[in-house]
């Protein structure tokens, strides 16, 4: 390595392969200032300005490769006028300088995964990657150990939300307090001040803190009261005056016809205590992921209030023990399916107030049913007044400057998790909904974006193991999403994490002390892909039921999948659900019991039964339904646009059809209650991978037991078979306990649910014992033994 000094610029020279990419290699930059003691900064980001001081010039990345062996020199330019006008203001300039840089295989080395072999034995194939797996490990515990360290520890620092925004101290003065980092001045104005500009600075403190005390009144009430609208006033160095809503803000609201949301001071008086407490962790997780907008027939925005007396009771009914929630996280754009946060910490306005999404938990654990938020920390919508871009008048605030900080197909804006102050407010954040709303846990969108550089844009994922280590792992999001977790499951051991991922990173779903991320499920999201391409492009004699069972069992041993059938992304206009696809047209006219089924309903009818049971089955090790679905609801969705004439009419679900008792979609809804009744009696989701004794192509026929549950699943569309030899492990008497051909369900009653069926001492399809059970065709049948004590 080697350093080269001149009146205008450092100069350092290292070989390409010592650092090859800076967000792996460069680990630490050490600064002295006017011959004092030097400063050691962490570095990890490519293409960034490097501490404010002076000009990164980026490095063409994208260009080289490993086994370049040119040299590489990094060029600091000293004499830029904002570096210049920064020496005359510190009155010191760099004494020395030196870069710490590290190869892959160094970094890590000394570094022990505490239960690292529990990882192997699950996985053998991580091996080779072990040094890399080292490396996250360490950089995971040195970020750990920083935050411990520091700032009264990570119980504080994660609890941040009760030191920034405002906080009303016992004498009722205010405490306002915001990180803005390049900001000239700040102010805060508001209802409270008649909207005066300069009244209330804020006092700026170190690392780009700013704080105002505001005292309270002389009746010794608070000077900003409950309800009254509030705006940071930031100046910038260019002379700009920016209003701004407070990154912590705890409310926000639209007034009607107003473009721009504005930030309400929420302090109740008489704030709701929530009763139940949180209900233990399930084992057998099955959810309902729910909007709380739509949740009603009528076409308007549905309110939480509407949701808790309305829709929970129905949801707990339906056999399902979880929700997941979306929308939740303010979002200024309601089309946007609340996946552009402009106010991470407010619950949205358009379903009413905080008190109300609050009594919303607390109903739900009243009833044993857990409530996950759709937490967004992948990205943030590009809105500047009410939301966190440009907050301080910059483009890297709380984000990547731009290439890196923008996500060119959602057109939105890409933390920075590498940024203390980024690492302070999404961890709160994650501590305040738990803490404050009292969720039971998250599912964490956009994973795969976060996980590496090209967002798994134009990515295909093969699943060779060389795709998820090296240099497009952006290890700055890897480590939070380990911190987030380490977090969640020490302070909440009954917390519930999802990660959204595409690309089957290994370890997702392991414990971070065996070197994995720390989630507990990973959605499976090549299930619903699966069915929709079958359901497109293939007749039903083509279908493949060896490739069906492929795609449903095709999951990391030891790693828990959420399988599902369908969800909100096949419900969004554009797509359609797979009642839509099955059925089309014919739903409108056709579904009344009071008129004779027709073929293309007779179908759609059986298959839909089949296909959510064999999912929730075989699939995983939870289950997911998107709300409405569990009885075919009909149509698309879509949120009022430009587009559509900001139309209601496909922004809500019409649960009245469940209801009618001369309509199909009354025996679906019917069919997924005792699936998942079923499923809460026998077990299937806590036990093990079933062992799949069939999968018979010419047949169609598909049979498999699990939890010493036999499923029998004939697919055929006009075959029906009598005396099928069926493999089942356990010996005994087996009856049937659930059958979609029954005519409760929609069926045609074809099987007499008083037969007893026996099992013979004689080995099939590698399975001790075997029985024989008649099978009609497009039905599936559960049976279960009687002999067994089922005790989950």
């Amino acid at each position: 390595m080697k350093v080269e000094v001149c009146k205008s610029k450092w100069t350092l020279s290292v070989p390409w392969q010592r650092c090859c990419y800076l967000a792996a290699r460069v680990t630490t930059i050490d600064v002295t200032f006017g011959g004092r003691r030097p400063s050691r900064l962490p570095f990890s980001t490519p293409n960034r300005w490097f501490w404010a001081k002076t000009h990164w010039s980026p490095l063409p990345i994208s260009h080289l490769d490993d086994k370049d062996e040119r040299r590489v020199s990094f060029i600091w330019g000293r004499d830029s006028p904002d570096a210049a006008a920064r020496r005359k203001e510190r009155g010191s300039v760099f004494d020395c300088f030196a870069l710490t840089t590290d190869t892959m295989a160094e970094h890590g080395d000394n570094v022990t995964i505490p239960e690292f072999h529990t990882l192997l034995q699950m996985d053998p194939y991580l091996k080779p990657y072990t040094k890399d797996l080292n490396r996250r490990y360490e950089l995971f515990q040195k970020r750990l150990l920083e935050l411990e360290e520091a700032e009264g520890g990570l119980e504080r620092f994660t609890r941040s939300y009760r030191d920034f925004g405002v906080q009303r101290r016992p004498d009722n003065a205010l405490f306002f307090k915001e990180w803005v980092p390049a900001a000239e001045a700040l102010f805060l104005t508001g209802d409270f001040n008649g909207w005066d500009k300069f009244s209330h600075p804020y006092s700026k403190k170190d690392f780009g803190k700013w704080e105002l005390l505001v005292p309270p009144k002389r009746d010794g009430s608070p000077a900003v009261e409950h309800g009254s609208k509030l705006k940071v006033v930031v100046h910038t160095k260019t002379g700009e005056r920016l209003y701004r809503i407070s990154p912590w803000a705890k409310y926000v609201s639209q007034e009607e016809k107003a473009v721009v949301y504005d930030w309400v001071h929420w302090d109740p008086p008489r704030p709701y205590v929530h009763v139940h407490p949180r209900p233990t962790k399930a084992t057998q997780l099955r959810i309902y992921e729910a909007h709380v907008g739509i949740a009603s027939p009528e076409p308007k925005v549905a309110s939480y209030d509407n949701f808790t007396y309305n829709v929970l009771p129905r949801i707990k009914d339906l056999g399902y023990n979880c929700i997941q929630m979306m929308a939740v996280m303010e979002h200024a754009y309601y089309a946007s399916f609340g996946y552009q946060v402009t106010s991470f910490f407010a619950a949205s306005s358009r379903y009413g107030t905080p008190e109300e999404l609050k009594r919303l938990i607390d109903t739900a654990h009243s009833m044993g049913v857990s409530v996950l938020l759709d937490v967004v920390h992948s990205h943030a919508s590009k809105n500047t007044e009410d939301g966190l871009n440009k907050f301080d008048g910059t483009d890297s605030c709380f984000f990547h400057a731009p290439p890196r900080g923008e996500h060119a197909l959602w057109d939105s804006r890409l933390f920075d998790y590498s940024s203390w102050e980024v690492l302070r407010f999404l961890l709160s954040n994650l501590r305040w909904w738990m803490e404050e709303y009292k969720f039971d846990g998250f599912r964490f969108d956009g994973v795969t974006s976060m996980l590496y550089h090209h967002h798994g844009i134009a990515a295909a994922f093969s699943g060779d193991y060389s795709e998820y280590f090296g240099l497009q792992v952006d290890e700055d999001s890897l480590v939070y999403l380990m911190l987030a977790n380490h977090v969640l499951h020490t302070l909440y051991p009954d917390c519930v994490t999802v990660a959204e991922d595409v690309s089957g990173m290994p370890a997702l779903c392991r414990a971070v002390e065996e070197g994995g991320l720390g989630f507990d499920y990973r959605l499976a999201m090549a299930i619903p892909d699966k069915w929709i391409q079958i359901l497109k492009e293939l007749k039903d004699e083509e279908w493949d039921v060896g490739n069906i069972v492929h795609t449903l069992t095709n999951r990391r041993y030891g790693e828990k999948s959420i399988a599902y059938a369908e969800s909100h992304d096949q419900a969004l206009v554009g797509d359609k659900t797979l009642a839509f696809w099955l059925m089309d047209r014919e739903m409108y006219t056709n579904m009344s019991t009071a008129d004779p089924v027709t073929p293309v309903i007779d179908r759609g009818v059986q298959l839909h039964k089949m296909i959510r049971l064999l999912t929730h089955a075989l699939g995983g090790e939870a289950y997911l339904n998107f709300m409405g679905n569990e009885f075919g609801h009909p149509e698309w969705l879509d949120f009022p646009r430009e587009g559509n004439g900001q139309s209601y009419h496909y922004a809500r679900r019409q649960f009245h059809l469940a209801d009618a008792a001369d309509l199909r979609y009354r025996q679906l809804h019917a069919f997924d209650r005792d699936m998942n009744r079923a499923e809460d009696k026998y077990g299937w989701l806590a036990a093990p991978p079933a062992f799949i004794s069939a999968k018979h192509q010419d047949d169609k026929v598909i049979v498999f037991d699990r939890a010493n549950v036999v499923f029998v699943f004939n697919f055929h569309p006009n075959k029906s078979f009598r005396d099928y030899k069926v493999a089942v492990e356990a010996p005994g008497k087996y009856k049937i306990q659930l059958d979609s051909d029954e005519a409760q369900y929609g069926g045609h009653g074809r099987l007499d649910h008083h037969t007893d069926f026996f099992t013979e001492a004689e080995p099939f399809n590698g399975r001790s014992h075997s029985m024989r059970v008649y099978i009609p065709c497009r039905s599936a049948i559960m049976l279960a033994n009687e002999e067994i004590n089922y005790c989950y």
